[in-house]
Formats: structure tokens, C-alpha cells, sequence
């Protein structure tokens, strides 16, 4: 009842704003869809620039526009880059709706889609802490065995870690893996990793936007504390069929799209799957011939323009990773998205989205021993619904606000075996949760020169029956419980409430430099258990409560943003201050795994994390590519962790240097190289030894008192195009990699074991990846 009440509320305050007059001051409207004119791909971000004001709008992530102007003759300016810039002179005089498409440049595929953004967008948008990746840079950048990830592209950004080598886990400025919100088409992905993290989730192929917030986040989002990582699916070509696919040393993949009867009506679907298991029956290992290992996604999207006005979109994704030996052991986890999406039109000014959303993480475990079948399920499921707006009044203010609602089922283990009614070890109860958030934001020009984006978010977090709570005795080393508390179904038991404040502001000097300024107040909710930094498939996810305080953070950043060479190269300093409260971590030999009070394990407390990130790209020319710096600490402060003292926490790599270098000897060969360095992550040594009843033990250092060796790694790869031939339909290219060139021995785990002759002593065993340096092989084509 409280949420219906403070929803009514909401809206009755926003009404008059869309409510308001719609031609206020006098003002008429130009509004329409920016287009690829090949394929019919909404072009996001795609700016308008009225010449005679030196003012303008952008594109939304639906690539809708609107603009309010007096009446009068205007040139209008529409740009994407990549695609050729169209002028329109307008007449004025009344409401317009102006649809325009734009025809690349270029006809190779790989160059076609590069940036939204205009040269100088950088210097003059109102955002920082904020990176859009170009698709053609993350099909050049070299890749584990060829496999192109946007995850490990993301991890070379500055301020941005990866958790372990090889895998696609990420820290944002000082954040876990888990502070992360990962969304493809707004579906929340809650583990974004293959084959224990060495690729991610994403078929690059079936992506058509990536955008990435490490602060400055805007009030729409919520749920994390460190950072948004968007993924928009392709939305499929609605002018003609087509097929992109390639194959590669393990796997292969293939994308058809085209339109369904007229223009209207558009598909994609793509496909991926590792073949490694394929062989595994001819080799004379008789466990490898019994062995099976892959992976497979698969990416479908389906949309319908209704009318002018309606817009309907579906988009679905599937992936799973299967491993074990056949009559014994069986093993997989995977994720299970849906969104269904209505985009109205309300007026020429206000634009409407309704989504209807579901997420299903799951992983599964099944041995056989003695005759009996040994299982072991975990699940959590997410039903999403939000409305969001999007309010052009002027071409100085753009509003967005909206609500959600979620409902969150945790099932973090239910074992048993097959055939039995009794479970294995103590039932781990199910829990539940509705989350709900309210936002309203505006981005407000002030002059030619100054811009100010302020917003408020309202976040409503309620944990609900059917419910097992447990009451513990805090106090040092053990929480004992000491009453138990059980909730009926369906009953709000506990709730948590919280604004999240987001301003940013942007001062432009000139075209090439500007400074700006951002805070942001974020709330996490949902917490992760794991035993390993860079997330792994048994990972356990489980809410706030009586007992979990919601982790919260409130972040400050300054930065200095300067372009050279006419806006071909790029540069920023980019300074950041991060505190963090009701941080969670685990005492020592905590068990997180089939524990149904593992909330007596978690201790919490504070962190802080600070950095400085200094970052230079360089856009156009045969030789192109970034550089970027990141120097930053990460400290945590817990009270029965380490004595109460600071303690660096795993993400902490005080030097991170990323460098990307791709030079195009022609249009048909490219070289690529990125060279990769950070200082060795923090790790808890043992330090000595002692004997009770003839039994070893050991005695640890300090809490990360130690640190792995630092990292760096070379990966190169090659590209070769096919020969351009006057109406050739196929395209084709072949990418020759190298991962890890000069075959460096990076750290992958330390594992501490007695010594074989010495039992006092310890001997510490370095794990490295099984492949050192990785060639790969893959054919790209499209037709």
C-alpha cells in the first residue's frame, strides 16, 4: 500500500510536466527516428545541430529525437560518425515530424558502425567516467584462441581491472565483480562468464551498442555500487537479409537477420558454440573420451513497428556451459533472459517506454558415487517491470523519469539424492525480495558554455515471506544464533529505504577543452558470496535483510578534458574519491557455501577508494588507438577483520597501464597489439606453524599483507580482408592472434600445501593457465 501511495504521489508530481502545454512560449517541434539507411538500425546517440542557433539535441537509445524551436527557417544538421552528415532545410511553421536515415561511408562492415558521438562530443556532453565502446575497436583488439569479447575490451579501460587473469570478471574503481549491474536489453545478466570466465556471455556479433558508467551514473540505473555495464542487442536489418558469421580454432557462430514481410517487421537471430567435446571421442585418454566441455548462446530479437507512434520490440537470450564425464559427474550453469518492450509516442515531445523483463541465473551439479545420483540445484529469478520517459520541452532541458518494480526469488541450494526424500546437510532456506525505484532527472544548458545534470533516485528494497530469519549474538570470533523467526508467505518483513542523489556538471571553454564535475549516491541491495575474485559459477547471491545492511557509496569526481589535431586525439584526467559503508566481507574459514546461516560469517564495515586515471586515443590514421593510466588504492576497514586495521582489498593494483595499438597498412591488412601491466593483486600468505596433538597448522599474515607478482602481457593479431570485386556479395576476412606472445607465467592461483618430506613446512604452488602462448584462427564472413 505505501509503494501504491508514494507512486500516486510520484506521478501526481511529474503530471504537470507532460501535462503541460505543448507548444509553450510559442515554440513548434521537429521529432522523428535517426536510421541506418542500410539496414534500418536505430542509430543511437545520433546528434542534430541547428546551424543558425548553435544548438541541438540527441538521438535516444531508440534513436528518437525531439526538438522544440520558435518559427522559422533552419538548417539542420544530422550526424553519426561513420555515415555521411545530411542537411535539411526546414520551413518551421507547425509541428514536423522529420524521419532521416543516413548512408555510411564506408562499405566495409566492419567500419560501418563506430560512434555515436560527434568529434567533440567528449569535451562538450554533460557525462565523465563514461565510455562508449566503438564495435570496430572491439573486433580489432586481439582475443583469447580469436574469440572476440567485449568484456576483456572493457577491462582496458581506464579505471577498470580485471579480477584474474584470463577471466572476464571486472573491478570498477576499487569495486567487487559483483558491484557490477550488467544489462543486456535491460535484462540483468548475473554471471557473465564461459568456461569458468575465460569468455563472456556476449556474442559480439549480435551486439549493436555498449556503454559503460564507472561514475557519474544517471538516476535511472540502480541496484550496484560501482558501475553500469549497458549491452544493446542489434535490433535486426529490416531492408534485406543478411548473415554474419565466423569460425574459429573452438568455436563458431552464425547471426541471420532480415525482415519479416514489409519494413515493418524486423528478426535477428545468432548462435554460438564451442566444439572442443566434438574430439574429445578421439583421443586415446580413455577420461577425456568420456569428457564433455562447451558452451553454446543463442541471441533472438523480433520487432514491429505498429505505427508512427508504437513501436513493439522482443529480445530473448539463452546460454549454458555443460561439463563433466558421461555415467559419472554432470555440471552446468547458465542464464535465461526475456524482454518484451513498447515503445509510445505520446507527443511530439514526450517519448514512453514500457518494459516487461525476466532473468534466471542457475547452475546445477550432479555425481554419481556408490550407485546413487548426488544433486545439487541453485537458481534466482527476477520478473521486472518499469516505465520510463523521456520529455524534450526545449532545446536546453531534456527530463527523464520513470518506476520499476522487481521481485527477486533466491534459491541458493537445494541438495538431495536422486530418488530419497531427505536432503543432503542442513536445508538452505529459499528467500524473497521486492525492489522498487522511482527516478526524475534533468539535463539543464545554461548558456552556450555551462551544463548541469541533476537528478534523484528513490530506492524501496522489502523482504518478504515465506522466510527462516536468524537472530545472532554478535561478539567476537563466532555470532551464535539465538532465536529463530519465521515469516508467512507473502509477508513484508523488513524494508529498507534510500534517495540516491546523481548531479553532474560540465563547463565548456571551447570546441577542444572543458572540466567537469560529477557525485553520485548508489545503493546495493543484492550481496555476493564467493570464494574466488574473479566469480565463479557457484557464486551465491542473497538480499539485504534484518541482518545485511544495503552497501552504500557516494562518489566524487573531477576531470580535465582536451582534444588536439582538429578532435582526432583525445585526452583526459580524470580524478575520483569513492566511500563506501556497510561493505561485506567474510572471517576467516567462513563457509559460503550450503550454509544456512552464513549471515553469521559476514562482517561488515567501511572502504575507500581513490584514483587518478589519465587516458589519450587516438581516433583516425593508419595508426590509431589509446593509452591509459590508472593509479588508485583501495583500502577496507572492518572491526573483527585484520584487528580492526585497514586492509587492501583483492581489486587493489595500485599501477594499471593499458596500451592499444592498430595500424592499417592498407584497407585490407591491419595489425593489432595490446600490451597490458598491473601491479600484483593483494593475497593472505602464511607466515608460520605450530603443532596440536601432531597435527600441522598454520599461522597467516596479515589480511592481503602479501601480493602476487605483477602482471603484463602482449597479445597481437592480424587481420586480412578478401578482395573488393564490384557487386560481390561475400565478405571475408581471416584474424590470426596471439595470446600472451612472449609467454609470460602470470600468477592464476597460489596454493598453500605441507611439504612432502618437511610436514613443517609449507610450500607455496604457483597455478598458471594450461596455455601459455595461445595462438588462434578465425575466418569472419558475412553475406
Amino acid at each position: 500500500m505505501k509503494l501504491i501511495i508514494l507512486s500516486l504521489l510520484f506521478f501526481i508530481i511529474i503530471l504537470p510536466v507532460w501535462a503541460v502545454d505543448d507548444h509553450p512560449a510559442g515554440l513548434l517541434t521537429i521529432s522523428g527516428y535517426v536510421k541506418d539507411s542500410e539496414s534500418g538500425e536505430s542509430l543511437i546517440g545520433a546528434t542534430i545541430s541547428v546551424r543558425e542557433l548553435s544548438t541541438g539535441t540527441a538521438a535516444n537509445q531508440y534513436g528518437f529525437y525531439s526538438i522544440s524551436l520558435k518559427p522559422a527557417n533552419y538548417i539542420l544538421e544530422f550526424r553519426y560518425m561513420g555515415y555521411q552528415t545530411i542537411q535539411k532545410t526546414i520551413n518551421l511553421n507547425k509541428d514536423i515530424v522529420l524521419n532521416i536515415e543516413l548512408t555510411p561511408e564506408e562499405s566495409e562492415i566492419e567500419e560501418v558502425v563506430v560512434t555515436a558521438e560527434r568529434p567533440e562530443a567528449n569535451v562538450k556532453k554533460a557525462e565523465m567516467s563514461i565510455s562508449k565502446l566503438e564495435m570496430k575497436t572491439i573486433k580489432k583488439v586481439p582475443a583469447l584462441m580469436g574469440e572476440v569479447d567485449v568484456l576483456k575490451v572493457i577491462q582496458m579501460l581506464p579505471g577498470v581491472q580485471s579480477t584474474a587473469e584470463g577471466t572476464s570478471g571486472f573491478s570498477v574503481r576499487g569495486g567487487g565483480n559483483d558491484q557490477n549491474l550488467i544489462l543486456l536489453d535491460e535484462a540483468t545478466v548475473y554471471n557473465a562468464s564461459h568456461l569458468m570466465g575465460f569468455f563472456s556471455v556476449f556474442n559480439n556479433d549480435a551486439v549493436r551498442d555498449v556503454k559503460l558508467y564507472k561514475g557519474d551514473i544517471p538516476a535511472n540505473y540502480g541496484g550496484r555500487l560501482s558501475s553500469v555495464l549497458d549491452v544493446r542487442m542489434k535490433e535486426g536489418n529490416n531492408k534485406k537479409f543478411a548473415a554474419t558469421g565466423g569460425i574459429g580454432l573452438i568455436s563458431s557462430r552464425l547471426t541471420l537477420e532480415g525482415p519479416i514481410g514489409d519494413e515493418k517487421t524486423s528478426f535477428l537471430i545468432a548462435g554460438r558454440r564451442t566444439y572442443a567435446d566434438v574430439f574429445f571421442p578421439l583421443m586415446s585418454d580413455t577420461s577425456l573420451k568420456k569428457s564433455k566441455l562447451y558452451f553454446y548462446d543463442l541471441n533472438l530479437k523480433v520487432n514491429h513497428q505498429i505505427n508512427d507512434r508504437n513501436r513493439l520490440y522482443l529480445s530473448a537470450y539463452n546460454g549454458r556451459d555443460r561439463f563433466g564425464q558421461k555415467g559419472s559427474s554432470d555440471a552446468g550453469f547458465g542464464n535465461l533472459t526475456g524482454t518484451l518492450r513498447w515503445n509510445h509516442l505520446i507527443t511530439n515531445k514526450l517519448f514512453s517506454n514500457l518494459s516487461a523483463v525476466v532473468a534466471r541465473y542457475d547452475y546445477s551439479l550432479k555425481m554419481k558415487q556408490g550407485g546413487s545420483n548426488y544433486v545439487w540445484n541453485s537458481n534466482m529469478l527476477d520478473y521486472t517491470l518499469k516505465l520510463d520517459f523521456n520529455y524534450f520541452p526545449n532545446p536546453n532541458n531534456e527530463i527523464k523519469f520513470g518506476i520499476s518494480s522487481t521481485f527477486h526469488d533466491f534459491n541458493p541450494a537445494d541438495a538431495y539424492i536422486e530418488g530419497e526424500s531427505s536432503k543432503l546437510g542442513a536445508p538452505v532456506p529459499k528467500s524473497f525480495a521486492l525492489e522498487h525505484g522511482l527516478y526524475l532527472s534533468n539535463e539543464q544548458k545554461i548558456g552556450e558554455k555551462l551544463t548541469i545534470k541533476y537528478g534523484l533516485r528513490y530506492t524501496i528494497f522489502q523482504n518478504i515471506g515465506t522466510a527462516t530469519i536468524y537472530t545472532f549474538a554478535k561478539g567476537y570470533p563466532n555470532y551464535a544464533v539465538t532465536d529463530t523467526t519465521y515469516y508467512a508467505s507473502g509477508k513484508i518483513f523488513h524494508t529498507y529505504m534510500g534517495l540516491e542523489p546523481r548531479l553532474g556538471v560540465n563547463y565548456t571553454f571551447n570546441e577542444k577543452s572543458s572540466v567537469k564535475a560529477s557525485f553520485s549516491r548508489t545503493i546495493q541491495n543484492m550481496q555476493l558470496a564467493s570464494n574466488s575474485a574473479g566469480g565463479m559459477p557457484l557464486d551465491v547471491w542473497f538480499p539485504s535483510g534484518p541482518n545485511i545492511k544495503p552497501q552504500k557509496a557516494n562518489q566524487y569526481a573531477i576531470g580535465y578534458f582536451r582534444n588536439f589535431a582538429n578532435n582526432t586525439i583525445e585526452t583526459s584526467v580524470e580524478s575520483y574519491y569513492k566511500q563506501m559503508y556497510d561493505v561485506i566481507d567474510f572471517k576467516d574459514n567462513a563457509q559460503l557455501l550450503m550454509n544456512p546461516r552464513m549471515e553469521g560469517d559476514i562482517r561488515s564495515g567501511t572502504a575507500k577508494a581513490y584514483g587518478l586515471e589519465l587516458y589519450v586515443k587516438k581516433n583516425d590514421g593508419k595508426l590509431n588507438g589509446w593509452i591509459s593510466y590508472t593509479l588508485s588504492k583501495v583500502t577496507r576497514t572492518i572491526a573483527e577483520i585484520n584487528n580492526g586495521n585497514p586492509y587492501p582489498t583483492t581489486y587493489d593494483k595500485p599501477h594499471n597501464i593499458n596500451l592499444i595499438v592498430n595500424y592499417e597498412f592498407s584497407n585490407r591488412v591491419i595489425l593489432s597489439g595490446n600490451w597490458v601491466y598491473a601491479t600484483g593483486a593483494p593475497i593472505t600468505f602464511p607466515v608460520g606453524s605450530y603443532v596440536i596433538d601432531n597435527t600441522y597448522g598454520k599461522y597467516y599474515s596479515a589480511r592481503n599483507g602479501y601480493r602476487m607478482r605483477d602482471y603484463n602481457r602482449l597479445d597481437l593479431s592480424l587481420t586480412i580482408k578478401g578482395k573488393e570485386h564490384p557487386g560481390k556479395k561475400w565478405e571475408g576476412e581471416w584474424v590470426f592472434s596471439v595470446y600472451n606472445a612472449y609467454g609470460r607465467h602470470n600468477d592464476w592461483m597460489i596454493n598453500f600445501v605441507q611439504d612432502s618430506k618437511d610436514a613443517s613446512k609449507v610450500v607455496a604452488e604457483r597455478w598458471y593457465l594450461p596455455f601459455v602462448c595461445f595462438p588462434g584462427i578465425t575466418y569472419n564472413f558475412k553475406f
